[in-house]
């Protein structure tokens, strides 16, 4: 069943010369990971607006097109009913905290919707363990590393149960240790919770062996859009110069070599597997 549904969507910034977004048609299954990626400037935080109704009732400008989100027209709910629904994490995650305490930050969306006490309590300790930041429940956010702060981030939306998860380039601040272990957290939310989760992200090294869909954007439009392995493994992926995993690559570069190897990887622990079955032959 899709959770998300556009139709020929279309949409230009006030005094913009072009739209941001052109024709765009795509479907989302509910519980489905997907990654959405390519070149910069290409559309892809703009069309998140969309998804969380920030556009069009936040940033004014022209939608043209079909877009229902959790079974609901966009255009017809305001923001804080599409809040309900779709949790945006930011690049930054000190763009998103701003309380003197975790607990505050991550009980603040609660208040707002006038949760009782009791509830926004449970709440907010059942989002702390998901997350695993009990301990920090008392530090000021301004204190932690990028990563831990990428952590309360993730648990201040996640305490509004939404039922869409979506992360804006979630790990550009972090190391790869530190990436590698906030996709970790992403997906496990997903297989525990059955979230949806729409994961905006160059990275795609660490991130590819999570997605169930890929979708490339480019100059405003969807290009490609399907199953991870197809869609890294494309010409026209690779002619976009979106950062196709090194598996993958290495895997051409063998294959040109003849070297037959069958079925490509999309993560370096599929490659290591591989190969170690090549080898025993």
């Amino acid at each position: 069943m899709a959770i998300i549904e556009t139709n020929a969507l279309t949409y230009t910034y006030p005094g913009a010369a072009k739209p941001s977004i052109q024709d765009v048609s795509l479907s989302i299954e509910k519980g489905k990971f997907v990654i959405l990626t390519g070149p910069s400037g290409c559309g892809k935080t703009t069309l998140c607006r969309c998804f969380n109704g920030l556009i069009p009732h936040f940033y004014s400008g022209e939608l043209k097109g079909e877009l229902r989100v959790a079974g609901l027209n966009v255009s017809e709910h305001p923001i804080y009913e599409m809040a309900k629904q779709v949790g945006l994490v930011f690049q930054n995650p000190e763009n998103q905290l701003f309380a003197l305490s975790v607990e505050k930050d991550v009980a603040f969306g609660l208040e707002n919707l006038g949760m009782l006490r009791d509830e926004m309590k449970k709440r907010v300790d059942w989002a702390l363990q998901m997350t695993d930041i009990e301990e920090l429940r008392e530090r000021a956010p301004h204190e932690l590393s990028g990563g831990q702060q990428q952590r309360v981030a993730i648990a201040s939306v996640l305490a509004m149960q939404p039922e869409i998860m979506i992360f804006d380039e979630p790990t550009s601040f972090l190391d790869p240790l530190g990436a590698q272990k906030i996709f970790e957290v992403i997906n496990d939310l997903k297989n525990k919770l059955g979230v949806t989760v729409i994961l905006v992200e160059h990275r795609l090294d660490l991130a590819a062996k999570y997605a169930d869909q890929v979708i490339i954007m480019d100059a405003g439009k969807i290009v490609l859009d399907g199953e991870p392995r197809e869609i890294f493994n494309s010409e026209k992926a690779w002619l976009l110069g979106v950062g196709i995993p090194k598996a993958v690559r290495l895997w051409n570069m063998l294959q040109e070599n003849g070297l037959i190897l069958g079925e490509v990887p999309v993560s370096s622990e599929e490659a290591t597997r591989y190969l170690r079955e090549v080898l025993k032959r």
